[in-house]
């Protein structure tokens, strides 16, 4: 079988991104002839609000990656689609996270069928952006138009498919597998003392690109919770700010939290990722909307408790009381679970609900999903 994947990959950083390096790296061991293609432009920078899009990682080894499309270039979508139409793949999968990329995508789709043999999947991050525009309604339609069938990451996912699948096209839903390519499970005093941190304090851990969605507001004021100070804990913020970080630095200030908060505004590469989550207790999602989340399952693989809200997918993948909590996207909520975990020492036996849980997700499951929409 030979499938080509179509979308963001390395050089480019982030999850979906990764997504798509550990997508490919597992086809390659079922033995599937497996390309990727991405961009060579994929944001104008003027749109791109962070530092940089590229990683400074090593290139994945085990399959050919080529920067081929222009998002912005529509004789660049009909170029690249007689290129790949020539290799004549049996899927092309399309890696979905935003209506920006619908047109582009869905023009290489439509080139490509023109060999009456491929079949189009679109791999739906989500079908609906967080941060919603006009072009959710102007371009996403034309997208699912395009596509033979898709696979979902969450069942909000699936729904906001079924709203714009007229055709009912054979679709599927999978949950995000384990992020394992960021290292092994390490003992907690060497990952905090990695980190120049103080051992005497136990970490909670928001982790990854703060965007407004996110809900980092709510943790803030959930962390104010005097009923925490009983406590040796601290927050650690990690990841880079697409928003204005002043906000969220005079909510810290204003709430009396500066000896109880650490903020790493950076994008933390990934050799530094295991650091982070192996010094976690518990790593905390107060997401004011979502679909799914790769946070979620890097703290599957390094094995760590979760508290996530009960918006879009988080709840699905994270069941109440046996991998940690899911409460609603209030700060009071937030700060009853904090409490709790810390109260009655819920640490051990949430991580032996992980261990088991983790089981389900294996990539091996996505594989099958994808070649058996075919």
């Amino acid at each position: 079988m030979k499938i080509i994947i179509v979308g963001t990959a390395y050089p480019y950083r982030g999850g979906i991104a990764a997504f798509t390096d550990r997508l490919a790296t597992e086809f390659v061991k079922e033995g599937v002839d497996i390309e990727v293609v991405t961009f060579k432009l994929q944001y104008p920078s003027f749109l791109f609000p962070g530092k940089t899009q590229y990683s400074d990682a090593k290139a994945p080894e085990s399959f050919p990656i080529e920067r081929k499309v222009n998002s912005i270039n529509p004789l660049n979508w009909k170029k690249v689609g007689k290129e790949i139409r020539a290799k004549n793949p049996d899927i092309v999968v399309f890696t979905y996270w935003m209506s920006f990329f619908a047109p582009c995508f869905s023009k290489i789709a439509k080139v490509v069928k023109r060999n009456g043999y491929t079949k189009c999947i679109g791999l739906i991050h989500n079908m609906i952006p967080h941060e919603k525009s006009v072009l959710d309604r102007w371009f996403a339609p034309g997208f699912v138009k395009a596509m033979d069938g898709f696979v979902a990451l969450s069942q909000s996912v699936m729904d906001d498919i079924a709203t714009l699948d007229r055709q009912n096209k054979p679709r599927c839903m999978v949950h995000h597998p384990l992020y394992d390519h960021f290292g092994d499970i390490e003992d907690k005093k060497s990952a905090i003392k990695q980190l120049g941190l103080a051992e005497n304090y136990r970490y909670f851990l928001f982790f990854g690109l703060v965007r407004a969605y996110k809900g980092l507001d709510l943790l803030i004021d959930a962390f104010a919770d005097q009923r925490l100070r009983k406590y040796p804990v601290k927050l650690i913020i990690a990841g880079e700010f697409y928003d204005d970080p002043k906000p969220y630095l005079k909510q810290v200030e204003k709430l009396g939290l500066q000896d109880f908060v650490i903020i790493e505004n950076q994008y933390i590469n990934d050799v530094d990722v295991k650091y982070y989550f192996n010094s976690a207790e518990m790593v905390v999602q107060p997401y004011k909307s979502a679909t799914q989340s790769g946070v979620t399952q890097i703290a599957y693989h390094f094995e760590k408790p979760m508290l996530v809200t009960n918006v879009g997918g988080l709840g699905e993948m994270i069941p109440d009381g046996k991998v940690g909590y899911v409460v609603e996207p209030k700060a009071s909520a937030i700060a009853d679970a904090l409490v709790d975990f810390c109260e009655n020492d819920r640490y051990d036996k949430l991580v032996e609900g992980v261990k088991e849980e983790k089981k389900k997700y294996q990539w091996s499951t996505m594989t099958e999903a994808i070649k058996n929409l075919l």
